[in-house]
């Protein structure tokens, strides 16, 4: 799969396209609906898949008081997509000037003259254009006189639950990481790299990989969980190359020695070897275990440590 970087990114001698366009952070099950009807025109007419997505997400330009958290990075949204079977992502850097674009003027730079579009299959509320004055029945309009046709998605609910960005960081937020998966169709994923901490963990038998999250990502609430430390996740076009290890996944101020830091750690179930500091890695979260808590002493902190363990040991098998 081939990631480009805005539209000067896409070759000379690209031909036409089938495309879907979205921020698609997370890239959920209703997103996953969305780029799966794409893929599918794409291989019944031998015609490339082309994602479009945005960085940053166009409301922290737009309106920056209302802008979300990010789910996903822009290097894992790509690798998800290229999971899916989309051929090609276009990240256009959202700004002041792309955000001033008429539909009609979006329409003929994005899906005209650079990406020669002969499908665009959208979610059926997408909305483009200049404070978003476009919607599916616009586009239709414009893709009937500039050669391409439109092919609206509907909203995907399971459960009277839509399926959302909105309700994934709800979810996170809330600690609920087994209901984000759902959603998802797969762990949220949260990533950093490590740096050190207070060396604490080891100390006490447990050496944690301490994550330098982004402020702008979506960490889960305060406690311990069940997951899965990734490595191998920078610039990859698909998940093909990672390496996924056991871990238990702590996200708390470290009450019982008086931190007052908010911190994500992992330990690495077994592992004491391991030289992970300034590597990028990535934490999937499967299930919580419990709420953080503070214990009168370290032995029996050490003690619910064990417990800990066990149980996370016993949710990954």
């Amino acid at each position: 799969m081939q990631v480009w970087q805005g539209l000067g990114a896409i070759p000379s001698d690209w031909g036409p396209s089938i495309v879907s366009i979205g921020v698609f952070d997370g890239v959920h099950r209703g997103h996953r609906a969305v780029i799966g009807r794409a893929v599918a025109r794409s291989r019944a007419t031998h015609v490339p898949a082309v994602v479009v997505t945005f960085d940053p997400h166009p409301l922290e330009v737009l309106r920056p008081a209302a802008a979300p958290k990010a789910l996903t990075t822009v290097a894992h949204r790509a690798a998800l997509l290229g999971d899916l079977g989309v051929d090609a992502v276009c990240v256009l850097h959202f700004d002041a000037e792309l955000a001033s674009w008429s539909p009609e003027t979006f329409v003929d730079k994005v899906l005209a003259q650079a990406l020669h579009a002969a499908d665009v299959v959208v979610g059926e509320d997408f909305r483009f254009g200049h404070r978003a004055a476009g919607d599916v029945r616009l586009l239709a309009e414009l893709g009937a006189t500039r050669g391409f046709a439109v092919h609206p998605v509907g909203l995907v609910e399971e459960a009277g639950h839509r399926w959302s960005s909105t309700f994934v960081r709800d979810r996170v937020a809330l600690g609920e990481v087994e209901a984000a998966a759902r959603a998802l169709g797969r762990p949220h994923r949260v990533e950093g790299v490590v740096v050190h901490g207070d060396a604490r963990g080891r100390e006490l038998g447990y050496p944690t990989a301490n994550l330098d999250v982004p402020a702008r990502t979506v960490v889960p609430a305060d406690g311990v969980y069940a997951g899965w430390l990734v490595r191998g996740t920078p610039h990859n076009v698909s998940s093909a190359g990672e390496t996924r290890l056991p871990a238990a996944i702590s996200i708390g101020t470290n009450p019982t020695f008086g931190g007052e830091r908010r911190r994500v750690e992992a330990y690495v179930l077994d592992r004491t070897d391991l030289d992970l500091y300034d590597e990028h890695v990535a934490l999937d979260f499967v299930a919580r275990v419990r709420d953080t808590e503070k214990f009168a002493g370290v032995d029996e902190l050490v003690a619910q440590m064990d417990r800990d363990v066990e149980q996370v040991r016993t949710l990954l098998r």
